[in-house]
């Protein structure tokens, strides 16, 4: 059974509570009920998405995000008829409510599947020079810099792994015995790993091109010095569900103008504004790859992923932006290092 009791949030919660109940419960979605547990309306995962993409403010309530007419079962119904109607319905969890519409569980694919071992190769980058970091990355590559008492590359494939991803190339460069000769082919893990070989830094797309031809797409490919608990699951199906050849993780990023911005209409100054905050959404490091996207990538060729991108759309391909609202950190300095070694516990990993 699912940890649902950690799903449950009240009306007047903020988005910002609910993403924190979806992410406790790991179910990836909310449970909005009253004062007796009755069941009032769901915010999945993919609704947190759309809102954060919509530029929505994460103060407003759950009932405002909230979908007022959740599709429900009950405990006596059978499960191949609950696995049905999800399938219909294109729904991952199902609120199992009793007659008076009460909460008693949610189940999820999963629980009536099992977790399914995914076919779908992960690319990790992890072949940069880490210069910011030294002299730290002097002698080590910085996805073998130490956090939560492992290395982060070793975090990182462990998620992966914890999630049914248990394919794995990984692309080297700087430093690269030190990676290959601590994770062999994978094994030990109960994954299996391939090295992709740099002779010269090739960007965070280059090195694409070195893949073999039985790659399993679409491709999921994340730098190697990000700590993140994204749900590949829900990055994958937003992916097939729009129809995209490539998809960019992204994240909100917030700056303070540190002056008053002043509107003008020629010299008539018409506003002031003291000190605004800018909101942006940015590259998170994470991407997935359908097969077609990888078709015009140069090889031995300095390309990166934002280049990439650009060049898809100007093509006329479809690439789209999925919003991430889990943790994540990028160890690219010193000051990003030492905190995600504060936030990041030893006994999650």
């Amino acid at each position: 059974m699912s940890s649902w009791q950690d799903a449950l949030v009240s009306s007047s919660m903020t988005l910002r509570q609910t993403i924190e109940a979806i992410t406790n419960s790991a179910l990836q979605i909310a449970l909005v009920v009253d004062d007796n547990n009755k069941l009032i309306g769901t915010v999945t995962d993919g609704d947190i998405r759309k809102a954060i993409l919509a530029g929505k403010d994460l103060n407003i309530t759950a009932a405002e995000a909230m979908r007022k007419s959740p599709t429900t079962s009950s405990a006596s119904t059978p499960r191949t008829v609950i696995i049905k109607l999800m399938r219909e319905k294109r729904i991952h969890q199902m609120p199992i409510v009793n007659e008076s519409g009460q909460v008693v569980d949610v189940l999820t694919v999963d629980d009536m599947l099992g977790a399914q071992e995914k076919t779908n190769a992960v690319v990790i980058m992890a072949g940069g020079l880490g210069t910011r970091l030294h002299p730290l990355t002097q002698d080590t590559p910085k996805p073998m810099l130490n956090v939560g008492g492992k290395p982060i590359l070793e975090t990182i494939i462990q998620s992966f792994i914890d999630q049914g991803y248990v394919n794995f190339f990984v692309s080297l460069n700087f430093k690269a015995e030190i990676i290959s000769d601590y994770f062999g082919d994978g094994s030990k893990l109960g994954a299996s790993i391939t090295y992709l070989h740099e002779t010269t830094r090739l960007g965070t797309a280059g090195g694409l091109s070195l893949l073999p031809s039985e790659v399993k797409y679409p491709i999921i490919v994340m730098n190697g010095d990000l700590l993140t608990r994204i749900s590949v699951d829900a990055l994958l199906d937003f992916h097939q569900r729009e129809n995209a050849v490539a998809t960019m993780v992204v994240r909100e990023d917030y700056y303070q103008v540190p002056y008053g911005v002043v509107e003008v209409d020629g010299t008539q100054i018409v506003g002031v504004t003291e000190k605004p905050t800018q909101r942006h959404l940015v590259n998170a490091g994470i991407y997935v790859l359908s097969e077609q996207s990888l078709a015009n990538i140069p090889k031995a060729t300095y390309y990166d992923m934002p280049t990439h991108f650009s060049k898809l759309a100007a093509d006329g391909h479809r690439t789209t932006a999925f919003p991430l609202h889990e943790y994540w950190v990028d160890i690219g300095r010193l000051d990003e290092l030492e905190r995600a070694q504060r936030e990041w516990p030893r006994e999650a990993q």
